[in-house]
């Protein structure tokens, strides 16, 4: 399979989280933890690079990641898998307010339309969130989960680039599954009755959903550009809404879709604004020495 497919491949795993999670008759800080338990066990055994001893970044990173994982499962116990997600994908909002202090850029003129967009779907997806459904009882809050997983994924993206130009980011993510995992320890009160039906659908979930896909990912990256993966991880938002409404029969309002469209549309916008910022960087950096 080439890069093009693993990416796509990798997409429509990470498009089944949230019908897997409202299948589940656990908890969501159980839920989160079991699944981040096996999660480590699949990513060392599919990535040697994850075999590294973490450093000091990478417990920091994995920090953020594991606020992300849990605040993500959480959400989708309460709200619809398509706000869910929507909601998760405002971190490029969260990356521009935040990056004159995590990055020391300052927010530019071409900016300013992603973040109106990625506000105006924020606000629609609040309020467009239909409720009263089994696998949605609880949308406000399940929205402001999603939404703070947005901006700990916001902090994590940032983390992970630095990782990644100085040895690589995979301890991270092991890192931050194994935080996720401890810190449900005091919801378990020992370890959980599963039946056979949740055994697998958490084996699926780490193994698969998270690990399989990681792997998947990381190693088209290498391959392709930034932009092209951005794009291909595209299919995730917009398969999600489709498994949890033919596996649940979950409804996604109108100006729910609405917003989704919106956030779907500035993040593509920032991959795109972020690709064409890097490579008039490039040529800042190439040009003099082309003319001495």
């Amino acid at each position: 399979m080439g890069p093009r497919g693993q990416v796509i491949l990798a997409a429509l795993l990470f498009s089944t989280g949230s019908a897997a999670i409202k299948a589940l008759s656990l908890s969501g800080p159980v839920i989160g933890g079991l699944r981040s338990m096996i999660a480590v066990v699949a990513i060392l055994a599919f990535e040697p690079a994850a075999r590294r001893l973490p450093r000091g970044a990478d417990v920091l990173a994995g920090c953020a990641y594991a606020a992300t994982l849990l605040t993500y499962v959480m959400a989708n116990r309460y709200t619809t898998g398509a706000s869910a997600i929507f909601l998760q994908m405002t971190a490029p909002v969260w990356l521009l307010l935040l990056s004159p202090w995590l990055l020391r850029e300052k927010v530019r003129r071409d900016d300013v339309p992603i973040l109106v967009l990625v506000g105006a779907g924020t606000a629609l997806l609040f309020a467009g969130t239909p409720g009263g459904q089994s696998t949605a009882p609880d949308p406000l809050r399940g929205n402001v989960l999603a939404a703070i997983s947005g901006v700990t994924w916001a902090i994590t993206l940032v983390a992970l680039r630095r990782l990644g130009k100085s040895g690589g980011a995979a301890p991270s993510v092991v890192v931050g599954n194994a935080i996720a995992a401890l810190a449900v320890l005091p919801f378990l009160g020992g370890f959980p009755a599963l039946s056979w039906g949740d055994l697998l659908l958490l084996l699926y979930l780490g193994v698969i959903q998270i690990g399989l896909a990681y792997v998947l990912t990381t190693r088209a990256i290498a391959k392709l550009g930034a932009l092209e993966v951005s794009i291909l991880l595209f299919f995730e938002p917009a398969l999600n809404p489709v498994w949890t409404w033919l596996f649940h029969g979950e409804r996604v309002g109108t100006w729910g879709l609405v917003g989704g469209a919106l956030v779907l549309v500035a993040s593509l916008l920032h991959a795109w604004v972020g690709r064409k910022r890097e490579r008039a960087s490039r040529t800042t950096l190439v040009r003099p020495t082309m003319q001495g």
